[in-house]
Parts: structure tokens; sequence; C-alpha cells
């Protein structure tokens, strides 16, 4: 195919503002000389032109077009830009069908200059593709490079194994062609998620399929681990659980297993919540009290939970705050992440190791894998180079480690001398290369040290890919002080360097800026309400105080904030009713309705000028510890509750949408 043609077919596929400019860079590519249309001609003739081309193709548009200036003949901008006499030359493509296409006419004498090409441009190296070759354009749209591809051809690629997007089904596995078209991307067609391989789109279709889930918290398929506790200094009779929330319409099929082997079957009702209690994991939740790990890898030691509807999970460690007579002083949460929101990129949040007398108590993070051969990277913060060396883990934190599906990684610090101590995991960089999920915690720790009495922490990270720049920070209550928030600490973790923070209502003593990616600053005591926003993204922790700091219940627990862009209308949670008392924190938009398990929600204080506002609300008790939310703009909610010398906190849920840098 010659030059002109190129340029005419190329120009079609970059979608001009009008058709007019594909005529004029076609019409410029004939064979004739181009003079104006005549004078006569422009009061009767119609505003269409059909072009053909001849040679290797034929191309027919119609165009509507007003020429902009004057050509060499006198032709205004508006007269019309063709003429219905056949043998005529016009500016536009002729309708001669012997006419050709043999390339712009060099003859300066002859060339309209209102039909050159020098409207017509293409960016220098482009790559489009005629048939299965991949032709290399120059600024002027000439071709000045071709490839004839074995495979595929890609416009804007060239020559690849496959077309991007294009899939199919081999078996159960949908074969999805990656963005840059030389590898192809596997979703396994899970038949306990009631999902099937589309043989027309060769994608995996149903409820629970990747691409009818979109990014949130509610999923169908989850990665429970028992983590490190305390487990040793009490008697220990409490249970590790999942709370399984089923959003869907449907009855939801529960499957657990642990290393291909079925541990439960169960199944939760429509828009309800149920509690399974799963067995601990020793090796990971009895990491020995006396010293600080070493370091390990569990092989299988996580279980996998998954769902032929939708869900949201959560997991208690433990649930109970009270069996009989026994007391569990070392509970906290997490909400859990679904597979299809895992990705490669996340930074820790944890706390400061803790020597106590006769205890060592370590600060710990832990990494789980969905998929066979996954290569974890882990670069240590500043304060986390102090650890427990074992499982591929250096004692300054440094390590590349492989997991398998369903192991985990668990990383313990080791003391570096002093109350409170340097070491610290928070700011560890965690990176592999393919989706997986982390967890950061304490296995038992005061805050701030000195106030009664330690408490177990435990989140799950949130990927990189999902913080942003904006939270709004909102303190608990203090359980029996009414709406007296009770003051918290407050961790800012950078992800980038130079990263400047800035506080509505202003914040005295806050800092400013975080000097390097994995950086942390702490706000300590705080029981103000305020905004946090930052140049770079952020992660930000929120500390419970222990119960030596007020309230007459509770002890240190960890939550996540969640950033505003990540807020959604809807939730299903689930709060334990063994505890003395439950709470959620609701922040919303200033003047917007949300509803609590079907009644308005009123109280809403402003904070600052950021246009939003907190209610602090004690859920009811009394039932099954099921919570429904809805609202008519996106709002966040934020769960915990207390009992003596213990408590949990967690985010309801959130979107996880990935967000720009």
């Amino acid at each position: 195919m010659d030059d002109c043609k190129i340029r005419g077919s190329y120009l079609g596929l970059r979608g001009l503002a009008s058709l007019s400019a594909l005529a004029l860079a076609l019409g410029a590519c004939s064979g004739d000389d181009v003079t104006g249309g005549t004078d006569t001609a422009s009061s009767d003739t119609a505003s269409s032109v059909t072009a053909t081309t001849t040679a290797t193709a034929t191309a027919t548009a119609t165009a509507t077009a007003t020429m902009s200036g004057t050509d060499t003949n006198g032709m205004t901008s508006s007269e019309s830009d063709a003429t219905t006499d056949p043998t005529a030359t016009t500016s536009g493509p002729t309708t001669d069908p012997t006419a050709t296409t043999s390339g712009p006419t060099t003859d300066s004498s002859t060339t309209d200059s209102s039909s050159s090409t020098s409207g017509v441009s293409c960016v220098e190296g482009e790559i489009v593709c005629e048939g299965n070759t991949a032709q290399t354009l120059d600024a002027q749209c000439n071709v000045i490079g071709e490839e004839v591809c074995e495979e595929s051809c890609s416009d804007g690629v060239g020559c690849v194994l496959c077309v991007p997007g294009e899939a199919s089904c081999n078996g159960n596995v949908s074969q999805i062609c990656a963005d840059d078209g030389m590898s192809f991307k596997s979703e396994v067609c899970d038949d306990l998620q009631g999902v099937m391989c589309d043989e027309n789109s060769g994608k995996c279709v149903g409820a629970c399929a990747a691409d009818t889930l979109g990014l949130s918290y509610i999923g169908c398929d989850y990665y429970p681990a028992t983590l490190s506790n305390l487990h040793e200094t009490q008697p220990w009779v409490f249970n590790y659980a999942v709370v399984v929330a089923n959003t869907s319409d449907n009855n939801a099929t529960i499957t657990i297993t642990r290393g291909g082997n079925v541990v439960k079957n169960d199944m939760v009702g429509p828009n309800t919540a149920k509690v399974i209690t799963l067995p601990y994991v020793n090796e990971l939740s009895k990491s020995t009290i006396n010293d600080s790990g070493p370091s390990l890898v569990v092989k299988d030691g996580a279980y996998r939970l998954r769902s032929n509807n939708p869900v949201t999970v959560y997991q208690y460690e433990p649930l109970e705050y009270k069996v009989g007579n026994s007391f569990s002083f070392t509970n906290d949460a997490s909400l859990l992440l679904p597979v299809n929101t895992w990705t490669g990129n996340y930074i820790v949040a944890s706390r400061n190791h803790w020597p106590i007398q006769t205890f060592n108590l370590p600060g710990w993070y832990a990494v789980i894998a969905s998929q066979d051969g996954t290569t974890v990277n882990l670069t240590p913060s500043a304060t986390g180079g102090l650890v427990a060396a074992g499982g591929g883990v250096a004692g300054n934190g440094t390590g590349q480690v492989m997991l398998d599906e369903g192991d985990v990684l668990e990383v313990f610090t080791v003391s570096g001398g002093g109350v409170p101590d340097a070491s610290d995991l928070t700011g560890t960089i965690i990176q592999a290369d393919k989706p997986v999920s982390v967890f950061g915690g304490h296995k038992c720790t005061q805050i701030p040290v000195g106030t009664q009495a330690c408490d177990r922490l435990e989140e799950a990270m949130l990927p990189i890919e999902t913080l942003s720049k904006k939270y709004i920070i909102t303190p608990p209550l203090i359980p029996t002080g009414g709406n007296t928030p009770k003051p918290q600490m407050v961790r800012v973790i950078a992800t980038e360097d130079a990263t400047a923070l800035m506080y509505d209502p202003p914040q005295n003593g806050a800092p400013a800026m975080l000097a390097k990616a994995g950086d942390y600053a702490e706000i300590a005591k705080t029981g103000a309400d305020f905004e946090i926003a930052s140049d770079k993204k952020i992660m930000v922790a929120q500390y419970m105080q222990g119960q030596g700091a007020g309230g007459n219940s509770g002890d240190p627990a960890m939550a996540l904030a969640v950033a505003t862009d990540q807020y959604r209308s809807s939730y299903l949670i689930h709060a334990p009713t063994n505890y003395e008392s439950n709470y959620v924190n609701i922040t919303a938009p200033m003047g917007a309705t949300v509803n609590l398990d079907g009644m308005a929600v009123g109280g809403f204080v402003a904070i600052g000028n950021t246009g939003y506002g907190v209610a602090r609300v004690k859920l009811n008790n009394n039932g099954d510890g099921n919570h429904t939310f809805d609202g008519n703009q996106p709002f966040g909610v934020s769960i915990y509750g207390y009992g003596q010398y213990t408590s949990y906190w967690y985010p309801g849920g959130l979107d996880l949408e990935i967000l720009p840098q």
C-alpha cells in the first residue's frame, strides 16, 4: 500500500474532527493536478462528497465540510468545497473512478496550498497496522518502516503475541491478553465461586467474576489467617473466627479449605452475617514469649474462604471477650480484602518492639500468597532493620522470599534497647511479583508505653495503589464519657520522599513534612476531629489508648483510616454482642442522609472547613450484631468495641479503586 492510502486510512482511525479533513488529505494524494472548484458551482453544490480511491482498497466517506481560508481561485470559506462536475478537479477527493492514489504531486505550481498535507500530522514513530504488517510512520504520516508480524499486530504497539484485551477459554481458565500484548493473564473461573468461562467472550462470568465484582471490600475469595497473639499468659478458651456478611439477595454457599483440604462448609442467608469459628494455626499464632521469633514461613498457613455469591469477611482473634469466668485481654479484628483487590505493593503499619520484664513482645507483619511461585521483596524502613532472622529474612530486615499459594511469611522485631524501643516495622515496603495480602500488628503493647494495659494489634494493610491524599480522622468515644472522644494516637506514613502534610482544622505540633518513603510521624494523644491532606499518597493508622488512659474499659487497638475517595454509600457489618459496648463513627458530607438499620442518623458535628461531619453512635447489642448502613452520598464507617482491658477496631468497609499517584 502506498503512503497516501496509509495516511488516509490512518487519519480515519484517529477520528478527525470532521470528515472533510479526511477528504482533503485524500485529495492531496490524487495523481491529478489540484485546482479550485468553479464559482458557478457553489450555489448548487451538494454538501456531501463521495470519494472513491482505487489501487488495492476502496474507501467511502460522506463529509459535510466548510473550508477555512481562500484558495488560489478565490473560493472562500462560505463556498462549497466540491463540484458536481465529475470531470472537475477539486481540493477535495475526485469522483473520477479512474483516478489513482499514486501519491501527492510535487508540482508546486499546480498544487493548491489549501489541500496540502500541512494540516495532517502523525506522532513521529507511531505504529499502525495494515493487516498483519506493523508500519512505522513519521510526523508527516509517511511509512518509514515495516514489519510483518508472526502472530498479531496491534495499533500503537506493533507486532505482538496477542491483541491486548482479547480473551479465550482454556477449560475453566480465561486467558486474557495483557495490555502490552506480549503475555497472558490467567483468571481461573472457579465453580466454587459460581463462575464459568464463557466461550463467546472468553472471560469468566457470574456474580463472583472479577469484572462483575469491581474493586471493593466485597468479594468471593479470601485468605483468613490466625496471626501472632499472646496466648501464653492466660487460659486460652477463646475462638478464632471469621464473620461472613452476605451482601447479595441469594444464599451464599461458603467453602473453607486449607492446603487443599476442606475444613468447613456453611451457608449464609441473604443480607445477613454469620460467625464461623476455625482452628488456630499454632505455628503462626504462638510465637514464643521470651524471644521474638524466629521469623518464619508456614506452608499452607492461611485458610482460603470462597463463596458463590458476593460477601464481606472480617476476622476476629479472638472473637470473644469473655467465656465463662475467663476473659481475653488480647483481642483485635481485621477487615479482610478479597483476592481480586490484592496487588504487589504495600507499606506496613505496626508499633515499636516492647521488651518488658521477662517478656519480649514484638511487632510483626505477615504476607500471604494466593499463587504458587510468588517472589516477595522486603525493604525495611529506617526503624525496621532489627528483626528476628529466619524464613529467608535477614536480621537487618531485608530479604527475598518465595511463597506458594496459601503460604504465610511472618516477620518479627527484636529489641534495639530502650523503652519505648527503637525497633519498629512501620514503613517497611513489601513488593511482590504476584498479588499478595499483607497484615501489620503487634503481639501485645501499651499505648502509650507506661499506660495499662497491653493489647494485641492487627489490621490488613491497604495496597499502595488504593491509598490517597485526604483522610478524615475521628477518635473513638470514651465508653463511660457520654459524647466525649477518647484521645487517640495517629501515625502518618509516607509512600514517597518529601511528602508535605496539611491539616483542617490546624493541629498544633502535627508534622508538616516526611522526608523519605517509609518515614512516619505521630500525633500523640489527640481527641480532635480533623482532615489530613498531603501532596503525595500516605497511609494513616489510628491507635486506641489503653484503659488506664480513661474510660474504664478498652485497651490498645489499631485501625487504618479510609480515604474519602474510597467511601461507599452502603455497608453491612458485624459487631460482636459479647463485648460490653460497640460503637460506630460515621463520617459523611454535611447534609447527607445516612441510615443505620433503617433509622436516620442525626447529630453530625462539622469538621473544620472540610464539608464533612462525624456522628458517633452506640450500636444496639440486643440483636445478632449485624448492622446495615445506607446513605444518599458516600460516607465512611469505623467500628470498635470495648471490654475490660480489651478492645477491637476496624474500618467497616471501603472501595479499593486504583487511585492516581
